[in-house]
């Protein structure tokens, strides 16, 4: 048992040094520029620090580096628990249309006036967990067989609401919405500090709960029966890790829209990196997803020559080739 803690220690010790580094990047570039020496005075100088640089690394930059950093956890995470519950690896909320779910629920709360939370946040829980369901219906009785039918399913579903969402901002006349296709393809920009804080408050007991629930997860690996027999309540552990993960995806959702395949790449690749032990992995997709879209956003913000695009279409551009690898290794 050393051995493990051993290893987890180290290697969230080193996604933890990459996140940093990441962080700083992220701080430390952008249009207006800032070196080492400009963050490091800001940094000491919280209290009594003054003038541009001071503004622009504290009030944009931070809370958007955080934010960023939130919302890659959480897909990360989220990847890695339907990966682990599904027994399926090209399981992911995008693809599953989770975050589509959660996007009409976003959007209809927002046609309805509602406040961004509970309001808006609330719906958009109610979408995700609907969606969720909806495919798992679909694919029932044939996901043990055939488990590419849980993915066709989620495609299909995520079409769908594609769809309802375009007719949402069709008929709508909200000035509230005319941005609304910026924030669907991940807009990171939106949060100021006190609302990531709010995110960070929920998303991190979140966070603890699934890695209490990483050695069940290890053995939810093994089949139904088997992790039944070794003392595993299938259906409550199963049950509750798809509430809490829908839960976490929709909060991200509501706060900066869809963002795709974050769930697809990072527990993808730690996989490879430290095996498939989920007590390594939950908090090596933490950190390592936290830094992977901290670093996709301030290419998003720094690529373009002018403005800057939204970061879900970085994830997307590395994602998309990432899952047709993996669909056609499984189907060869």
């Amino acid at each position: 048992m050393s051995g493990v803690f051993t290893r987890i220690f180290g290697v969230s010790c080193l996604m933890l040094v990459l996140l940093a580094v990441s962080m700083f990047f992220g701080l430390s570039m952008g249009s207006s520029g800032a070196g080492f020496p400009d963050i490091i005075e800001s940094i000491t100088s919280f209290f009594k620090g003054e003038g541009t640089m001071h503004a622009i690394i504290w009030k944009l930059r931070l809370p958007r580096v955080l934010l960023a950093a939130l919302v890659g956890a959480t897909l990360s995470l989220g990847g890695l628990v339907f990966q682990a519950i599904l027994r399926n690896p090209l399981a992911e909320p995008y693809i599953l249309g989770i975050s589509g779910g959660s996007a009409i629920g976003a959007i209809a709360g927002i046609l309805l006036g509602l406040a961004p939370f509970p309001g808006v946040g609330l719906l958009a829980f109610a979408g995700g967990i609907a969606t969720l369901f909806i495919v798992l219906g679909i694919a029932a009785g044939q996901a043990v067989a055939k488990k590419e039918s849980l993915l066709l399913a989620g495609v299909m579903v995520n079409a769908f609401c594609s769809a309802v969402i375009m007719f949402l901002i069709s008929l709508s006349t909200d000035a509230r919405l005319q941005n609304i296709m910026f924030w669907l393809m991940g807009d990171l920009s939106s949060g100021g500090l006190s609302e990531v804080l709010v995110l960070a408050a929920f998303l991190l007991p979140c966070f603890i709960v699934v890695f209490w629930m990483a050695h069940r997860m290890n053995l939810l690996l093994m089949g139904g029966e088997m992790a039944q027999s070794m003392g595993v309540n299938v259906r409550l552990v199963t049950l509750l890790l798809l509430v809490i993960t829908s839960f976490m995806i929709s909060a991200t959702v509501s706060q900066c829209g869809l963002i795709a395949f974050v769930g697809l790449v990072i527990p993808h690749l730690l996989r490879l990196l430290f095996g498939s032990d989920h007590r390594v992995l939950v908090p090596a997709c933490i950190f390592g997803g936290a830094g992977y879209l901290v670093l996709c956003d301030l290419l998003a913000r720094v690529l373009p020559r002018q403005g800057e695009m939204p970061a879900g279409v970085i994830t997307a551009m590395v994602g998309a080739p990432v899952f047709i690898y993996l669909l056609r290794r499984r189907a060869g």
